[in-house]
């Protein structure tokens, strides 16, 4: 076991050995009723695949496991935030104990997360902070995701042999909804700043690939074609749409960074087509969002558990903040093969078994 592996695998024990220790006791109901309801919000499934693929059944796995009469209430609200509104007001109808929400805008919530609020109905907010009385947080650094992104960009501009000295940037970050997506930008800003000529075009995608791809082309239509030197790309959905774009207009040189290391992603990195995505370990982040849903079920306290605060408004809210890892082709096994996110023969199929020969995939 390399010692990139190792860190994955620690920290994916350490996160559930921390939390699961009370949270495995006791199972008897929490109250008269013995509502042991959670409720899991999550946001879409378009831009990213790590909603239905990743977060749901890992959530869903830990519940079942730390609580056997628990019960996990689930829905996915497709990027619509009127949607997920009614979703929400369900829940509390049905007066579930504590809600998972990953919100589709996160700057709406605070009507809703106070209702629960008064109802007695403690809010988790999942990998976006959404606004409210939020009993905890849990999510990866997000900031520090962007700085990676942005260091990893300059890194392929190197590779590709251009000063980063002399690049002009074009960025698309994520939904201006999602605080989460702005925390990428500040971090990208801070790696890329003063590093690269300049960013020559900035604009949102919205998290929607087709959007990406119209501002790429609009970039494209503003800057000429070879007007800019790499993309930084807030996700891999919007990642994909905007090396489609370049194809098409006879570029296939400019480095393309993304997030979340969808299998798609993780291809498009052994042929060469993607410089690098981030991998932010589902795992580790989903059994700690369950195990705090069970710790507030249970009735015990979570802030011995939470590793840090996050600011929001006036509130200090307890947090757990993992760390993210940057993949590039030289690192794709170490990272999200060894690591255990894909099976070599899940990447690897016959269109893309030479690719993986050449990076050094075992068994291709």
């Amino acid at each position: 076991m390399n010692s990139m592996t190792r860190r994955l695998v620690i920290g994916t024990a350490a996160v559930s050995m921390a939390m699961s220790l009370a949270a495995c006791g006791d199972d008897k109901p929490s109250s008269s009723s013995g509502n042991q309801a959670i409720g899991l919000l999550l946001p879409e499934r378009t831009s990213s695949t790590r909603y239905e693929a990743f977060d749901k059944p890992l959530i869903e796995a830990a519940v079942t496991g730390l609580c056997t009469r628990c019960t996990l209430d689930y829905a996915n609200a497709d990027g619509d935030e009127k949607v997920q509104k009614e979703q929400f007001d369900a829940l509390l109808a049905r007066n579930v104990k504590v809600i998972l929400l990953d919100p589709v805008n996160a700057s709406v919530t605070k009507p809703w997360v106070d209702a629960a609020a008064k109802k007695g109905i403690k809010v988790i907010a999942y990998d976006r902070l959404a606004a409210g009385n939020v009993a905890a947080y849990i999510s990866f650094d997000n900031q520090r995701t962007g700085e990676l992104q942005g260091q990893a960009l300059l890194d392929a501009l190197g590779q590709k042999g251009k000063k980063a000295a002399d690049a002009e940037i074009v960025m698309i970050n994520g939904a201006e909804t999602d605080p989460n997506a702005g925390d990428f930008k500040i971090g990208a800003h801070r790696a890329l700043d003063g590093k690269v000529k300049r960013v020559a075009y900035e604009q949102s995608g919205e998290w929607k690939p087709e959007v990406a791809a119209a501002k790429v082309d609009e970039a494209i239509a503003k800057l000429g074609k070879n007007g800019f030197q790499a993309v930084y790309s807030a996700n891999d959905g919007m990642a994909g749409a905007i090396i489609d774009s370049l194809h098409k207009a006879g570029r296939t040189d400019v480095p393309v960074g993304g997030q979340d290391a969808s299998l798609d992603a993780i291809r498009r990195i052994l042929t060469g087509e993607q410089a690098y995505t981030i991998y932010k370990p589902y795992q580790p982040e989903a059994e700690a969002a369950a195990n705090m849903a069970v710790y507030l079920v249970k009735g015990i306290d979570i802030t011995s558990v939470a590793s840090t605060v996050t600011k929001s408004g006036e509130d200090q809210i307890p947090s757990m903040l993992l760390t993210p890892i940057v993949v590039t082709k030289a690192k794709v096994v170490e990272t999200v093969i060894d690591g255990g996110l894909y099976k070599a023969d899940e990447v690897c199929t016959p269109q893309f078994a030479a690719a993986c020969k050449a990076a050094g995939v075992p068994g291709f």
